[in-house]
């Protein structure tokens, strides 16, 4: 599958390297294909870098991890996405979001013209992504949206960058649920100033 990440950070530098190991194709989307932060993510040969909107073009799915401020400027910049499958792993934080919208997902489908838009790795610590084992588990993953196309992705990509079950918690209506979920989990962090835990699904 051919992937294009927008914002090579933490989160969506974590998500480049597994899925680019997992022999995805994956497309940078960056600003200067000269000078960007993550550029030692080119030394896998699974991965290129291009402009935002050629990447985006060049790709079945686009995954934006950038901040939540930027959401409608990315997704502005995508150009057209008709058909292409976009997972945010955005989340607004203490108010800092895209103006106009309480969530980064209907931001997303308000600027672009698809609708199959995923909200998905946005519940949990970059290093979680990075190393998804507990002991003789791994973490689990969430995801909600409209899509289910979308979603079967998802969870297909989910499972390739190690996570154990990925629980689908509805559509669209989510969106802002999943968010709130995030800012338990950052809560908890940083109330503990500790990042090295993750959410699990026990069941009998």
């Amino acid at each position: 599958m051919k992937i294009a990440i927008i914002g090579t950070g933490n989160v969506g530098g974590s998500l480049a390297t597994k899925w680019a190991n997992a022999g995805h194709k994956i497309v940078l989307g960056v600003r200067d294909i000269n000078n960007f932060k993550g550029q030692e993510l080119l030394k896998n040969p699974n991965t290129e870098a291009m402009s935002v909107p050629e990447a985006a073009k060049a790709s079945e799915v686009i995954l934006i991890a950038t901040p939540a401020p930027m959401a409608i400027e990315v997704a502005k910049s995508l150009g057209d996405t008709a058909g292409k499958i976009i997972v945010d792993t955005m989340n607004v934080v203490m108010g800092r979001g895209p103006e106009g919208f309480a969530n980064t997902s209907d931001a997303i489908l308000a600027c672009t013209n698809t609708k199959d838009v995923v909200k998905s790795f946005n519940t949990t610590g970059f290093n979680n992504i990075e190393n998804t084992i507990y002991g003789d588990q791994r973490i689990d993953m969430f995801i909600c949206g409209d899509s289910s196309n979308g979603k079967r992705v998802v969870v297909e990509l989910a499972k390739d960058a190690g996570v154990q079950e990925c629980y689908d918690i509805g559509g669209n209506d989510k969106f802002q649920l999943k968010e709130q979920f995030a800012w338990f989990w950052i809560n908890l962090a940083m109330k503990n100033k500790n990042r090295d835990f993750a959410f699990k699904i026990l069941k009998r």
